[in-house]
């Protein structure tokens, strides 16, 4: 797919959330004066709504879809970030956070499309698109706990850009919990490998600081892992 075409379709996804009832609320800017919202500018550094994507997106001022996708994910991840977990907001974010990274998995996996057809890439894009095991969610989580504190900033910083939905802020305790079940397939693939390289050779912390080990649910499939890790 190119680069005009990948423009065209991600314009198109935009666009239909943009028309969904549900996204009404992220349409424009949150009016936190007149909603009484004074702590908002504190904790929401960089606002961002999908009218302001959709004008920017028009004036062609975006030099690939991945910031379109950043910027989109910012929407979602404000909102999870300034409301409770568990609330209607948070949930609504999460709900259309989910349907976005869906489409735009197909929108990247597509742009890929040249190197498929010269190198016979179809067998490593199929694996990196399929849904994680359980097994690897495990292993994924246990190398979390095994790598270095500069190294878990990387992985953070991944998911905070290609997959906010899997981060839940704790201020209270100033940590980050990373969710592994709201992890997109093809994103899970890319932080599992980093993560297998990095924690084959490291044992400790890094840091010399102590992180809080990271806790497994129960063996059901619906029931993911989940880890706590501190902030970078």
């Amino acid at each position: 797919m190119s680069q005009t075409d990948e423009f065209k379709e991600i314009a198109k996804v935009l666009a239909q959330m943009y028309a969904k009832p549900d996204a009404e609320p992220f349409r424009e800017p949150v009016e936190w004066k007149a909603l009484g919202l004074f702590d908002y500018p504190q904790v929401i550094k960089r606002p961002m709504d999908l009218g302001h994507i959709k004008r920017n997106l028009e004036k062609n001022k975006y030099s690939t879809v991945h910031e379109v996708a950043a910027d989109i994910k910012l929407v979602w991840k404000n909102c999870m970030t300034y409301n409770a977990d568990g609330s209607d907001f948070y949930k609504l974010a999460k709900k259309l956070s989910n349907s976005f990274e869906a489409r735009f998995a197909k929108i990247a996996k597509d742009g890929g499309g040249d190197d498929t057809a010269n190198g016979g890439n179809s067998t490593s894009n199929a694996a990196n698109s399929s849904e994680p095991t359980l097994e690897e969610k495990r292993t994924f989580v246990k190398g979390l706990y095994k790598i270095s504190k500069e190294e878990l900033g990387k992985v953070i910083t991944e998911l905070d850009t290609k997959c906010p939905a899997a981060l839940s802020k704790n201020n209270a305790e100033d940590e980050i919990e990373i969710n592994v079940d709201n992890i997109t397939p093809l994103v899970f693939h890319e932080v599992k490998g980093f993560v297998a390289s990095c924690s084959g050779g490291s044992g400790g912390n890094g840091d010399g600081k102590k992180k809080k080990a990271p806790s497994s649910s129960s063996s059901s499939a619906t029931g993911g892992p989940k880890a706590k890790k501190a902030r970078t």
